[in-house]
């Protein structure tokens, strides 16, 4: 299908409250919008100022999901049950905004199995837009077995059968409901999918990260006379770091021919650091993928965004992760060849300042993240995924 629809369609994308989950599907939207489809966008109005400016209609789907403190239970059942209690709650919030005014299709985030559920009762077809891993060839074996081996898995099971049992789906099992889907769109690097080779490709799609022009987000200009620049950013969610900042400004700190900008996020205070050597700059919030695409190198926490920013920039990384996928995800950079992890313990200044040192003085590493950076791009981003959504309108 040509990028124009051959009718104008209205799109519905149903999405959980993570900024690192809402971030990834923006750009798919504005593009949506562009070729002149009527996108509706439910979500929480922690994230509505985000999803508004793509010019989406906001529809209000209050949220359960622990995000603004990171609160999250320890116990993966648990976690899992949380999600299960999101959707509970937010099904008949969608009913009330979807029911009068159904959608044509429906897109939705890995967490949000209230959306699979609302297409169902409406017999309209759904794609999922995943920010992160899909599922491979053994994952159920590899990943999932042990997950139902532990306490409690047989009641949320239980548990996840009668709620759709009792919401009508087509779907009455939780195994199928939340196993592959059809269709999905993934918005991530091929190369940061474990056992990429075993993915099922009739029915998953990478396309890479999907980046604009976020304008929205302001820009950066490299310094005059800045040889190098650094930039250290801990994502949104997990930023106070205090201790590791000021091991960054010991480590980088006034060294020679870079230019460091430390982004240290709203819950630190930049009295926390101590004195700020003269080629730093301190910020709660920057233009990340702006500067990066002026970097030679990158601190990050791993996050699958971070980490798709630096390969689709081609920029070396020194991944030091701290929760979630991001100890799986370094060391995937460091398979990849363009990264170092250093786990936040053993994060001095020292070791810092050498990892820096020897990736940005590696040919191979810079060879390695030039190659990357080609293959993410050519994977086709904002572009790619929504000629495969306008696909599926038919």
């Amino acid at each position: 299908m040509s990028r124009m629809s051959r009718r104008r369609a209205h799109i519905a994308m149903i999405g959980i409250p993570a900024v690192s989950h809402v971030l990834p599907s923006l750009e798919v939207i504005r593009e949506l919008i562009a070729r002149g489809h009527r996108v509706t966008y439910a979500n929480s109005p922690a994230v509505a100022e985000l999803i508004e400016t793509t010019g989406a209609e906001f529809v209000r789907c209050d949220s359960v999901l622990p995000v603004a403190d990171n609160d999250w239970p320890e116990d993966p059942i648990s976690a899992m049950g949380v999600f299960l209690d999101d959707s509970v709650q937010a099904l008949p919030q969608l009913r009330s905004a979807y029911d009068p005014d159904p959608a044509d299709l429906y897109l939705y985030d890995i967490g949000a199995f209230a959306a699979r559920a609302v297409a169902e009762l409406q017999n309209r077809p759904f794609l999922q837009l995943s920010p992160t891993y899909v599922s491979w060839d053994g994952y159920e074996e590899e990943v999932v077995a042990p997950v139902w081996a532990l306490p409690g898995a047989d009641e949320y099971r239980a548990r996840f059968d009668r709620w759709l049992a009792e919401c009508g789906t087509a779907t009455t099992k939780m195994e199928v409901f939340c196993g592959r889907p059809e269709n999905t769109v993934a918005t991530i690097p091929k190369a940061m999918q474990p056992h990429a080779d075993r993915v099922d490709t009739s029915t998953v799609t990478f396309v890479g990260p999907c980046f604009g022009t976020r304008v929205q987000d302001g820009d950066w200009t490299r310094p005059a006379g800045a040889e190098k620049v650094l930039l250290v950013s801990m994502g949104s969610a997990l930023t106070r770091l205090p201790e590791f900042y000021r091991q960054c400004l010991a480590a980088f700190g006034d060294l020679p021919g870079w230019h460091v900008v430390l982004q240290i996020g709203k819950h630190t205070d930049p009295a926390e650091l101590g004195e700020i050597p003269a080629n730093v700059e301190v910020h709660s919030w920057v233009p990340q993928l702006a500067i990066l695409e002026q970097a030679d190198a990158f601190v990050t926490h791993a996050g699958m965004g971070g980490s798709s920013e630096g390969l689709y920039t081609g920029v070396p990384m020194i991944a030091v992760p701290q929760s979630a996928d991001q100890p799986t995800n370094a060391d995937r950079l460091v398979e990849l060849g363009v990264a170092r992890r250093i786990d936040t313990a053993d994060a001095t200044a020292e070791a810092l300042r050498t990892a820096l040192l020897e990736l940005t003085g590696d040919p191979e590493v810079a060879r390695r993240s030039a190659r990357l950076r080609a293959e993410v791009r050519a994977e086709g981003g904002t572009q790619r995924a929504a000629d495969l959504i306008e696909e599926m309108l038919g």
